[in-house]
This record gives structure tokens, C-alpha cells and sequence, in this order.
């Protein structure tokens, strides 16, 4: 049996995230506790109390999912025996090199606030948004969004046959939401998002992002992580400080990165953070294979590392 651990990314965010898994273990305590002392503020209480709009900015949402993430991976340490693979879905791929030792809880914390941050900063000076396009193959959403001409439009997530997300400026967005129901799409839902994440338009984000994870130390992963940005393993330090960055422009490779674990042999997964979307997705991207999500103390204690 080899298990692949699995961490969400921004969008699973809400406001009560964590709190029970905190009070009951006192090992989630203690992430939620360190996070509040590198910060310098209190995540925690914004992460349990909300308000919910302050929650969901990038620059606090992304940490907040970092540490959920890494209290539930912190639970069952003990009981994950050695995990195959890891990987992580855009910022979920930053928890997935701290469980594999690649990067430091405090460094990989720091980083995504700033990565926050930067993304955000990188929207609010060129606007941008995002789309879900669904019940369309990837070969028809990438000819739609080449066909667009009033501006950018690109794959950004890879999350599912049948579900892909489009990015870019708002004109390229609208001609290419068209262009996808013109193609058949079922669906094409516009998200609500403060700028268009993994297109060029992340460019600026992904110039200070390099330069942040320059001053970061950076080990070898002891498991491989496969990355967003490639599908494949990360077995190094330096490539995985590189594709991290390289991530904020270029699409999420989700579904290929799910095929290339259940390749090398993958037959278990185990989402660990808020929420479930990850499992979700498995139902599709690795069918017939357990999933099973961890972010509260109920979901730790029926966890036994067995096929449900």
C-alpha cells in the first residue's frame, strides 16, 4: 500500500477552520500557537472568529490554509508511517514540501504570507479574474482560450477531466467564457477572485516571490513532491525552490499530478486541511482509490491508514 498525502489550496477557507482540531489536540495547538509567534499576530483568532471578508483576503487566506494544513499533518505524524508521495494544489504544494521536510514550518509560513501579499498587490495593478469551465476536454478549453483576441486568456488548473479553470484579463476572460460555450461547455462560472492566478499576469508576484525564496534554506525532500508546474517528482531542494516560483504563472497540472502518483503506484490518498475538494476531485482524477480528508479531531480519530 503507498499512501499520497494531499493539501488544499486557497478556497477552502472558513471562518471557525481549525478551532476544534486546536482545542482537542494538543498537537494541532502547538502549529496554531507558533504560527500566531512568527506572524506576530494572531492568525488564530481571524482563523476562528473571522470576520469572514478579512479571512478570505489572499494575503491571509493563504497562511490560514497553510497552518490548518499542517495542524492536521502535525495529528497524524505518528500514525502516516513513510507517505510515497506528496503534493499540493497551488499553495497547497508549500504545505506539501514542509511535510516532506523540504522547507521549515516558519520559512514556508512567512513565504506564502509575502506570496499573499504579492498576488495580491499583482491583481489590484493589472486587474484580472477567472473562470471554471466544466464538461469541456482540455483540448477544446485550450482552443478556445487560443481563439480568444480582446486579451489574455489561458488553462490555469488542470483540476479534472471535465473541469478546468481559464485566466487572465477581464476582456480575455468574457470572449473566452464565450468561446467555451460555443465549444459545448456545460457550465462556465466566473470566480470570485482578487486577480488572475497562474497566468502571465503574475509576473510581477512571481519576480518577488524569486527573490523572497533566495534569502530561504532549502533540504532535499526526504519523499517526493510532485509539482504543479511539471506533474512530476521533486526530489531536490533547489528545484523545488525554482518551481515554486515558477507555479504563480504557469497552470496547475492537478489532474496529471494525481495520474503520475497512481503511475508509481500510489493507491491511497489522504487530504489533510479544511474541506474535501481534493477527494472530490480523486473520484475522477484516481478512480477506485481511498481518499480520505483530515482537518478535525473526529475526521483524526477514525483515520486508520486502511482502504475505507
Amino acid at each position: 500500500m503507498s499512501l499520497a498525502l494531499l493539501f488544499p489550496g486557497q478556497g477552502s477557507q472558513h471562518v471557525g477552520m481549525g478551532r476544534e482540531l486546536a482545542q482537542v489536540l494538543p498537537a494541532a495547538r502547538q502549529v496554531f500557537e507558533q504560527a500566531d509567534e512568527v506572524l506576530g499576530t494572531s492568525l488564530t483568532r481571524l482563523m476562528w472568529e473571522g470576520p469572514e471578508d478579512e479571512l478570505t483576503l489572499t494575503r491571509n487566506a493563504q497562511p490560514a490554509m497553510l497552518v490548518h494544513s499542517m495542524a492536521a499533518h502535525a495529528v497524524l505524524k505518528d500514525r502516516l508511517g513513510d507517505a510515497a508521495f506528496a503534493a499540493g494544489h497551488s499553495l497547497g504544494e508549500f504545505s506539501a514540501h514542509v511535510a516532506a521536510g523540504t522547507l521549515s514550518f516558519p520559512d514556508a509560513l512567512r513565504a506564502v504570507r509575502r506570496r499573499g501579499e504579492l498576488m495580491f498587490d499583482a491583481g489590484a495593478s493589472r486587474a484580472g479574474t477567472m473562470a471554471a469551465v466544466l464538461g469541456l476536454s482540455d483540448e477544446a478549453t485550450r482552443a478556445a482560450c487560443a481563439a480568444v483576441t480582446s486579451g489574455i486568456c489561458v488553462p490555469a488548473n488542470y483540476n479534472s477531466e471535465g473541469q478546468i479553470v481559464i485566466s487572465g484579463d477581464r476582456a480575455g476572460i468574457e470572449e473566452g467564457m464565450a468561446k467555451a460555450k460555443e465549444a459545448g461547455a456545460k457550465r462556465v462560472i466566473e470566480l470570485k477572485v482578487s486577480g488572475a492566478f497562474h497566468s502571465p499576469l503574475m509576473a510581477p508576484a512571481e519576480e518577488g516571490l524569486r527573490a523572497l525564496l533566495e534569502g530561504v534554506s532549502f533540504s532535499d525532500p526526504v519523499f517526493p513532491v510532485v509539482c504543479n508546474v511539471t506533474a512530476e517528482p521533486v526530489r531536490s531542494g533547489s528545484q523545488a525552490r525554482n518551481l515554486l516560483v515558477r507555479q504563480l504563472t504557469a497552470p496547475v497540472l492537478w489532474s496529471a499530478s494525481i495520474e503520475t502518483m497512481v503511475r508509481a503506484g500510489a493507491d491511497r490518498f489522504l487530504e489533510l486541511g479544511p474541506g474535501s475538494v481534493l477527494c472530490g476531485l480523486n473520484k475522477r482524477n484516481a478512480k477506485g482509490a481511498p481518499c480520505s480528508s483530515v482537518g478535525t479531531p473526529a475526521d483524526a480519530a477514525t483515520w486508520t491508514g486502511s482502504p475505507a
